[in-house]
């Protein structure tokens, strides 16, 4: 059972089993936000109850990470009140849950990646909601709830920065692209690969780190999607963040260690420019 069926990761999760199905390992039902609202206890019991999943993914999220900071009790019942519903019904039915979660729990400031014994102090409402819902899901079903945190998703369907540089690079624009904000971008299509594997493996509860290997700049990730593009990188220019106001701080260092994932025996992700190369092919094809 996937919930959030509308988003991009759910999306590549789908045409992962999709392309699978002739193997006859899944039976698959998902559910967008208008056939499942995660907020209402009666609702996810009664899916739950009918469906009976032997694994709940829920990629349902409220990701708007500015509005959020005007709308904190809206993030709230989508990102810790639903896992923590959807955890409940879960531990009745005897399935299992996995939910995912951001790099955004961090504070930001670290300089080196993230591991799952660094401390969680997010400075946005966002963050602060879904840290929420990690604890909410963990205490409801301690034993089968397994967190994967990851960051920087990109792939489509939708609006998701590396569909914006390829949007702007056939248009001829030349962006200013902050440089001083380091993440882990992630192709949605590896995420979505490594979790079917995770759901298929004894790896039962705890958390989790899953994101692309290396580090970038957001300019250096547009740099990047020009130049596989076939445009000139160039053409993309630094710009520091103070030039850019946003009203949710964002975390100047979000780069994530992969060390949880890989210690468990799960398939190491790969680089974050093979994803890309994947995720602009996939976007140009999808035109």
């Amino acid at each position: 059972m996937i919930t959030g069926a509308g988003g991009q990761l759910a999306h590549h999760v789908l045409a992962r089993l999709s392309s699978e199905a002739s193997t006859g390992h899944d039976d698959v039902v998902a559910l967008t936000e208008a056939e499942l609202d995660i907020t209402s206890e009666v609702d996810v019991r009664a899916a739950v109850t009918a469906l009976r999943p032997d694994v709940l993914l829920n990629a349902a999220a409220y990701t708007a990470v500015d509005a959020a900071e005007e709308s904190e009790e809206v993030a709230y019942a989508v990102n810790a009140t639903g896992p923590a519903l959807l955890a409940a019904a879960v531990a009745d039915t005897g399935g299992r849950l996995i939910h995912i979660s951001t790099d955004y729990v961090f504070a930001g400031t670290a300089t080196a990646p993230y591991t799952l014994e660094d401390p969680t102090v997010p400075r946005t409402a966002y963050g602060r909601t879904k840290l929420a819902g990690e604890t909410a899901a963990l205490t409801a079903l301690p034993e089968r709830t397994t967190v994967v945190r990851t960051a920087w998703l990109h792939g489509g369907p939708g609006r998701n920065f590396v569909g914006t540089m390829l949007r702007l690079a056939a248009e001829g624009a030349e962006p200013d692209v902050v440089d001083d904000q380091i993440g882990s971008p992630t192709f949605a299509g590896d995420l979505a690969g490594a979790l079917v594997e995770l759901a298929r493996s004894d790896v039962r509860s705890g958390v989790l780190h899953y994101v692309n290997t290396g580090q970038a700049s957001w300019c250096e990730l547009a740099r990047e999607v020009f130049a596989v593009a076939g445009t000139d990188p160039a053409r993309v220019h630094a710009a520091d963040t103070a030039a850019v106001p946003r009203p949710a701080p964002r975390p100047p260092w979000s780069v994530l260690s992969t060390d949880s994932w890989t210690s468990t025996g799960l398939a190491a992700p790969r680089p974050w420019r093979e994803g890309v190369r994947d995720s602009v092919a996939a976007q140009l094809g999808s035109r």
